[in-house]
């Protein structure tokens, strides 16, 4: 067979869209009743995608780590939370139009991006002027309001009562529930800075335009890291994680040349951080941001420790000095992440004529590590075999996949949008010489190994990916 030729760039996000969907990655959220905009729903494999992607970051940057402990706050907080960390004022919110006539909400900036004009560093009322100056009407033709400030956070109430008291909100970010829970771990652990609380969780924001498939949701899963250190020296620290962050992106199959490092401007940074960076990836819509790096300086502490008046200073164990530490936060959205990865893995090449669509995963990453077939699926001799393999695989690798559907070759494309590394044929010559054949999902090179040998053969060949 002859060696396969790639033609990686010739993809849309609709390509990704339908091989999500078709293979049971991605589905729209509430989809038999017309759908819900900015939800969706994840099927087996992009469960399984998922969460082999939070392992994979949970490896990297807690468990090889000796400076980091877990933790898993609840989505809904006390509302005074979110008025210490400035989430109900107007830092939290995105610019807003609306159309006149239907009453539909249009996000400012992305409504003057569509029409061609770069919003970067102009205010409410210099937009609200641009739209007027070029008579822009809603996409349904009619004229639009002044543009103002909307709010992100979903509001909900707690209890049985309706009153402001009982006013609550879903979460729109998991960094503040590490730390409202920053004297318990010191009270508890008693750990010496540095160190970080990690945590991976569901977070909520009404998004005015949710869009790019699942790149901007209102529901979306986040990993993040708040490290503590000592302000004396951020810059060394600050390195270090991007750093570690470039080298976690390699690990998981991102190529760095698709990566480009914003050093985001102080008029455009968060209210709370003195140096941002911000890791944007080639997305096949554009270029936009994957993961946030932020030095938050000591913002959160010490609005907390003022508005809850709680104890949040640190005690150096050797000078005795005391102070509120200050934060590096890494951000990484799993959606964004996930959507990354599948970008970056999903290839359409050329062989012998005809074309076939690969997602060339990392092994620890594909939701079906091994896939095991009997060549026809009627013939009871060679079901037997495989059915046997199959067990005695899966009970070693987990992620092994029985697969008889349809014949062989349209096997090895299922599994191949699948992202399966190894698939293992059981024909007739297994039953005379007992071998399997392995073909390699990027290579598609074959290989004929013993039964007996073929853990340690599927073990060595997944090394070598």
């Amino acid at each position: 067979m002859s060696k396969p030729s790639t033609q990686k760039s010739d993809f849309t996000i609709e390509d990704l869209v339908s091989l999500a969907k078709r293979r049971g990655f991605i589905f729209q959220g509430s989809e038999i009743y017309g759908g819900l905009a900015g939800t969706y729903d994840y099927g087996p494999y992009g469960v399984a995608l998922r969460n082999n992607l939070k392992q994979a970051w949970w490896r990297f940057f807690v468990e090889q780590r000796d400076d980091m402990y877990g933790i898993d706050a609840a989505i809904l907080m006390n509302a005074k939370t979110w008025e210490a960390s400035g989430h109900t004022g107007a830092g939290f919110a995105d610019p807003l139009i609306e159309d006149k006539v239907t009453r539909k909400r249009y996000r400012v900036d992305h409504f003057l991006e569509d029409n061609g004009v770069d919003p970067t560093g102009m205010t409410l009322e210099q937009m609200s002027a641009k739209i007027k100056e070029m008579k822009l009407k809603s996409p349904d033709g009619n004229e639009l309001g002044e543009a103002r400030q909307f709010n992100l956070m979903f509001e909900t109430r707690a209890g049985v009562v309706e009153d402001t008291a009982s006013k609550v909100y879903l979460r729109p970010e998991t960094a503040q529930g590490i730390f409202v829970n920053f004297k318990n771990v010191m009270d508890s652990l008693h750990p010496k800075l540095p160190f970080g609380l990690a945590q991976i969780g569901k977070a909520f924001r009404n998004e005015i335009t949710p869009k790019d498939f699942i790149f901007r949701t209102r529901e979306f899963e986040q990993m993040e890291i708040e490290y503590f250190i000592n302000p004396q020296g951020w810059e060394g620290s600050f390195e270090s994680w991007v750093k570690d962050i470039r080298d976690f992106l390699t690990g998981i199959g991102i190529d760095l040349q698709d990566i480009h490092e914003l050093d985001v401007p102080e008029e455009e940074r968060a209210h709370y951080s003195k140096k941002t960076i911000d890791f944007e990836y080639k997305f096949p819509f554009g270029t936009k941001e994957l993961i946030g790096l932020a030095y938050r300086t000591d913002f959160d502490l010490a609005n907390h420790a003022k508005h809850s008046g709680a104890e949040l200073r640190y005690q150096d164990p050797h000078s005795g000095e005391r102070f509120i530490p200050h934060v590096i936060e890494p951000s990484f959205g799993v959606d964004r992440l996930m959507l990354a990865v599948i970008a970056a893995s999903y290839s359409v090449e050329e062989i012998n004529g005809e074309s076939r669509t690969v997602l060339k995963l990392k092994p620890e990453l594909a939701p079906v590590k091994v896939a095991v077939s009997p060549l026809l699926r009627n013939k009871p001799e060679l079901v037997e075999v495989a059915q046997k393999v199959y067990k005695d695989l899966k009970k070693e690798f987990g992620a092994v996949m029985y697969d008889d559907n349809g014949n062989i070759g349209k096997r090895y494309r299922r599994q191949d949008e699948i992202g399966t590394p190894l698939c293992i044929t059981i024909d007739f010559d297994t039953l005379e010489d007992k071998s399997v054949t392995i073909r390699n999902r990027d290579t598609l090179k074959q290989d004929r190994v013993k039964i007996e040998t073929l853990s340690s053969s599927v073990k060595e060949s997944l090394d070598k990916f």
